[in-house]
């Protein structure tokens, strides 16, 4: 089995981020885990543009019908709730 060749992606950066970045002693593995947490976390709906298409906003308000967004009352985090439960607490 051979070594899946990988890729070099460059990007720009400003000063201050630049900056930041200075003592940071492996850019490249923490700019690699950075983009995986971040990808990891994306909405799966918008998968991270922060913006629906128009078919994508018909489907969510069809679905927000019966899931409506609740705030934990523990931590104060939003989640949906499926209208076929009762609402309260997540699992």
């Amino acid at each position: 089995m051979g070594r899946s060749k990988q890729e070099i992606i460059t990007f720009k950066v400003d000063k201050a981020l630049r900056e930041a970045m200075r003592g940071i002693p492996n850019r490249s593995e923490f700019i690699r885990t950075a983009i995986l947490r971040a990808l990891d976390s994306a909405c799966p709906l918008c998968q991270g543009t922060g913006s629906l298409t128009p078919d994508q906003r018909r489907h969510w308000e069809r679905f927000a019908v019966s899931h409506p967004l609740t705030e934990c009352p523990d931590c104060h985090a939003l989640y949906l709730v499926c209208g076929e439960t009762k609402a309260g607490r997540s699992q």
